[in-house]
């Protein structure tokens, strides 16, 4: 507390996880709350004695600076993006060794606290609110052939007073060091993320497919309180049961809304809608399914604050549906399911574990796992 930063005053430690450190901080030029993201991977780097963050060996070095330099190209990435739900980047500057990002500090709730704190499944005209930015924010991404490709409940934050997601940050060094030094498990989360990530093929291409079934698996835990099973595994032997055809689902929810996630989370990259504006259709949220309004989300007395650019801190009640509008298509990515199954049958033992814990935990309608300051 009190150290500088540039200008920046820090106040406090938001959090702090195994690839950085969150700060809050206080710019004193423009008399406003911002937090600040730290290059610090625990792995590879120490801060030494005088402040300076240095590699923990050679060895380390080019893994280190890989991560920085996707780091840098990450900030520089959201500082080109404007839209109220994607993170915004004011700045980002190299200084003591390492790199930092300045960003708003967000106070609100991610979507996975959201959903914990409704255990009997999320509200349609919610969920559909939530899904209306979301999709629209991707939606300018993709059109400048960038792709999320870690969208999970704890890295969509709903923000104090209005509820208005927020996609946050892509955890872009998190994956290059990951990729370098540790096993794939490491990088996926399982349930969220589609048979294309777990292998690198030329006929099987990320694009905006990638981050539709993604988007798709946050919609089944919001509905049914539980990630579908891991894609991985889907591909080998598909388990999945549809939405649409569960009675119980159906006495909650519109077969639009189940459709759409059935849709979405179709395992092989060409059965999904290709593009959020597909998506969106799906959804029923473009052609006027929906109405445009605006409208403050009332929050619990006495609920504690403090979430930055990548945290969580005041807890908000799920507020009445807003629409805007849709933006964004891609092309449609091709995959042949023998070449797909010989290249990931390996990968179904590592992930089986995990998604079998996943299915037991306590707060699964939360998502898997935090990565809200790293």
């Amino acid at each position: 507390m009190g150290s500088h930063l540039a200008e920046f005053e820090v106040t406090r430690i938001v959090g702090q996880g195994g690839f950085g450190v969150v700060y809050e901080a206080w710019d004193p030029t423009l008399e406003r709350v911002v937090a600040i993201k730290e290059y610090l991977p625990s792995s590879l780097s120490t801060r030494q004695g005088d402040g300076n963050v240095a590699p923990l060996s050679e060895q380390h070095r080019e893994t280190f600076e890989l991560g920085m330099r996707s780091f840098i190209n990450e900030a520089r990435l959201l500082a080109q993006f404007d839209h109220p739900s994607l993170l915004k980047v004011y700045r980002f500057w190299q200084e003591r060794g390492t790199t930092y990002m300045v960003m708003p500090f967000y106070r609100g709730d991610t979507l996975r606290q959201a959903l914990q704190a409704s255990p009997g499944g999320a509200d349609e005209a919610w969920l559909l609110r939530i899904m209306d930015g979301v999709t629209q924010a991707l939606a300018v991404m993709h059109a400048a052939h960038c792709y999320h490709r870690d969208i999970a409940p704890d890295n969509i934050i709903l923000l104090e007073g209005s509820g208005r997601p927020v996609v946050l940050d892509f955890g872009a060094a998190r994956r290059v060091i990951t990729d370098k030094t540790q096993a794939i498990t490491v990088i996926l989360k399982p349930g969220y993320a589609p048979v294309e990530q777990y292998a690198e093929m030329p006929d099987m291409a990320q694009g905006a497919w990638t981050d539709v079934y993604a988007l798709a698996a946050v919609m089944h835990v919001a509905v049914s309180g539980r990630a579908p099973p891991p894609s991985v595994a889907r591909l080998l032997a598909d388990s999945y049961q549809p939405l649409a055809a569960n009675e119980a689902l159906r006495q909650r929810y519109s077969h639009a809304l189940l459709a759409a996630i059935d849709a979405g989370l179709g395992v092989r990259p060409e059965s999904r809608p290709q593009s959020m504006a597909e998506l969106r259709d799906a959804l029923g949220l473009d052609g006027g399914a929906t109405v445009i309004r605006t409208q403050a989300a009332p929050t619990r007395m006495g609920a504690s604050t403090g979430a930055g650019a990548a945290g969580a801190g005041t807890r908000t009640t799920m507020p009445p549906p807003a629409s805007v509008a849709d933006a964004g298509a891609a092309a449609p990515a091709k995959g042949k399911g023998a070449a797909i199954a010989a290249a990931v049958s390996m990968a179904v033992l590592a992930v089986a574990g995990g998604w079998w814990w996943m299915q037991g935990r306590d707060g699964d309608a939360a998502g898997a796992g935090s990565g809200t300051t790293s």
